[in-house]
């Protein structure tokens, strides 16, 4: 490959190309099938004559068209996801029996296929492209910004799109002071979770006086709900490894190590392969850039521990030793990686320094608020109409980010409803819940720390008024119990003890003491624990505690789970007022337990009652309570 490139990321076929195709190829559409519809539409354009490439080449060529994968476009709900340009049109849930229309009606005959576009539910609009359509119009996309556009295993096509300019600029005309120096001005502050401001922790590791130092990328992500870094890794993995190249002139390491979960294999291959192909044309190797320094990366796989999330307990697992966690000082900025000055920074971190290094301090911090500068992507699932990833400015409110740019509640049918929205799981098992009064609460480490929440890593998990809050912090319970990794008393015992006591909530068997006690507990436990694991484990239960205690004291006290989710303690019931008599749920009810005359209301035998639910499910009037 030619170096000059580098020099001019203008060249290639991507501004020639007349046309182009790109089907997203995230995990979430490659599970639907996107590799069967990028194989159809290779068959389909092929048969009509059309002169297209798959490949981004570094020459003009004559090609009318470019068929190409991308990595996560955002909008999950609606994948797989189609992009046509430069026509703007944005086809979603696409099957290979649709490809063939598609190549007929839109790139042979230039007419758009209405069936294929997103129908806005508000205005039942058909939606023609992004610019259309809610859920991207209110989000400010800058590191997903070329995940849904460039295809992920090609240098070349980065390259184009301005890719290693940053990098270049930083090790060949900045110093490392004035590289720190940029990074601390811009406020970029870790998007891993801790929030802890990025330029102080490469300047306590820059002043470090050693030969050897290291550069960590944390892509260890395991919150349930949470998929952001494993999108940028798999949609724009150069911009990942281009911020680990900056952050490793910004100290004076030579060494670089890219931590990624097993469970990603996509990921995984992608940065390996980014890895590779900046190898080849020397962005990393014995001369980077042609400065005479030397830069090597390696990608590592973590066998899927959560703790290996927190730093000193990922440096133990790379050293080949157990996961867990150490006390701190020394800091891994003082002593990490065998024992050397060692910085870590999350994958979205390590993209937005790019964006830093690239448009400067000042650019950076138009967006965002004072405190938090910068934008943030959310993974957006649960009980919303859409699900996906996000990225929008700090300060933005919960209200925008689930009742907008989501699109509102979903009950249990998947249905919009108004005023069905109850709490958002935010910052996964080692963040808190947000409710109703929290809705207008601006999205940044400040306000989310004072309600007694953090950004986490960024996953948000929606809940709709039929979700037990109860059963929710069992749920993270239960997985920070599991992910424990022993070391601490407080953490490994004291986890335990949490779930046992919430499983006597939801089972019927607990009494007064037992909220009292597992609140002590859990402040305990809190305080206790040595790392961020332990320290966060009780924010589910806390918050729960503190927002919802009348669903606490309702399992308690009166043995009853208002929402039916707990099977010990529901009491399905049908609403007489109601309730027409139409008959369905006798109909359905698998023990017969439902009965009354048509046209009068219905009841349900407790006794006979086994709590599947199929009643609730069968009523359209919504007139079964209790489950």
């Amino acid at each position: 490959m030619n170096t000059q490139l580098i020099l001019d990321p203008a060249a290639g076929n991507g501004g020639k190309t007349q046309r182009r195709v790109i089907v997203c190829a995230g995990t979430g559409c490659v599970a639907n099938g996107a590799y069967k519809v990028i194989a159809a539409f290779n068959d389909q354009i092929a048969a009509t004559g059309i002169s297209f490439t798959t490949e981004f080449q570094a020459e003009t060529t004559p090609h009318d068209l470019r068929l190409n994968k991308s990595g996560c476009q955002g909008f999950c709900q609606m994948g797989p996801l189609v992009t046509i340009l430069p026509d703007e049109i944005l086809y979603n849930k696409v099957k290979v029996e649709d490809v063939e229309e598609i190549v007929r009606e839109t790139l042979v005959g230039g007419k758009v296929v209405d069936r294929l576009l997103y129908v806005d539910p508000a205005t039942k609009k058909h939606c023609k492209g992004i610019d259309d359509i809610p859920f991207y119009q209110r989000q400010q996309r800058f590191v997903l910004k070329e995940c849904g556009v460039i295809d992920p295993e090609s240098i070349l096509e980065y390259l184009h799109h301005g890719g290693y300019l940053a990098a270049k600029k930083a090790i060949l005309k900045m110093s490392q002071e004035e590289i720190v120096q940029e990074i601390t001005k811009s406020g970029l502050r870790g998007r891993g979770g801790g929030g802890f401001p990025t330029g102080r922790k490469w300047e306590a590791a820059r002043t470090q006086k050693s030969v050897k130092k290291y550069v960590i990328c944390n892509a260890d992500e395991g919150d349930p709900g949470a998929f952001m870094n494993r999108s940028v890794m798999e949609g724009n993995p150069h911009s990942v490894l281009e911020g680990l190249m900056i952050a490793a002139r910004a100290i004076g390491a030579d060494e670089t190590l890219i931590y990624v979960r097993a469970e990603y294999p996509l990921a995984v291959a992608r940065m390996k392969r980014a890895v590779e192909d900046a190898q080849k044309l020397g962005c990393l190797g014995d001369n980077v850039f042609g400065s005479g320094q030397s830069l090597n990366c390696e990608v590592l796989e973590g066998a899927g521990a959560f703790v290996c999330g927190e730093e000193t307990a990922m440096i133990a697992s790379i050293e080949g030793q157990r996961g867990m966690p150490r006390p701190k000082p020394p800091f891994p900025a003082q002593s990490g990686l065998w024992g050397k000055p060692t910085i870590i920074n999350n994958v979205e971190t390590l993209a937005h320094v790019v964006r830093v290094i690239k448009d400067g301090a000042d650019n950076f911090r138009k967006l965002g608020s004072t405190a938090s500068p910068g934008t943030k992507t959310f993974a957006l699932t649960g009980h919303v109409a859409n699900t996906g990833l996000i990225e929008v400015p700090f300060g933005t409110t919960l209200r925008e980010v689930v009742l907008n740019i989501g699109g509102g509640i979903t009950d249990r049918r998947g249905k919009v409803k108004a005023n069905g929205f109850k709490a958002v799981q935010i910052g996964g098992p080692s963040g808190g819940c947000l409710t109703q009064e929290h809705l207008d609460l601006p999205l940044d480490y400040d306000s989310l720390r004072n309600v007694g929440a953090m950004v986490g890593s960024g996953g948000l998990v929606a809940m709709n008024e039929k979700t037990c809050m109860v059963s929710i912090a069992r749920f993270f319970m239960d997985f920070t119990q599991r992910e424990s990794c022993g070391k601490c008393v407080l953490c490994r015992e004291g986890t335990r003890q949490l779930l046992a006591m919430l499983d006597d909530i939801i089972e019927g068997r607990a009494t007064s003491e037992t909220l009292v006690l597992m609140e002590k507990l859990a402040l305990a436990v809190q305080k206790g624990s040595l790392c961020g694991l332990g320290k966060t484990a009780p924010n589910p239960v806390l918050s729960t505690l503190r927002y919802f205690r009348h669903e606490y004291d309702a399992h308690v006290f009166h043995k009853h789970c208002p929402t039916g989710q707990c099977k010990a303690l529901a009491k399905p019931s049908i609403d007489p007022v109601i309730c027409k008599g139409c008959m369905a749920c006798g109909k359905k009810c698998p023990v017969g337990a439902i009965s009354g005359e048509r046209k009068q209301a219905h009841v349900i035998d407790q006794v006979k009652c086994i709590v599947c639910g199929v009643c609730a499910d069968t009523c359209k009037l919504e007139a079964v309570v209790g489950v």
